[in-house]
């Protein structure tokens, strides 16, 4: 479950940053790309905060 809690955080950035690049290339609309990104940021807020403030005491009593 907490290596889950680690990639989701990872795939809600790159949806955060592909879509700018899909953008650029002329792949899909401006309005998509905010749409996408909004929702990468939503689950990037969502997720990232149950891993990222752990010590790596807390961690290696895991």
């Amino acid at each position: 479950m907490k290596n889950i809690l680690k990639i989701i955080p990872f795939a809600a950035l790159a949806l955060t940053l592909i879509p700018s690049f899909l953008v650029l290339k002329g792949s899909i609309t401006p309005e998509l790309s905010k749409t996408l990104m909004l929702i990468g940021t939503i689950i990037w807020f969502g997720t990232a905060s149950f891993w990222m403030n752990k010590s790596e005491e807390e961690e290696v009593e895991s």
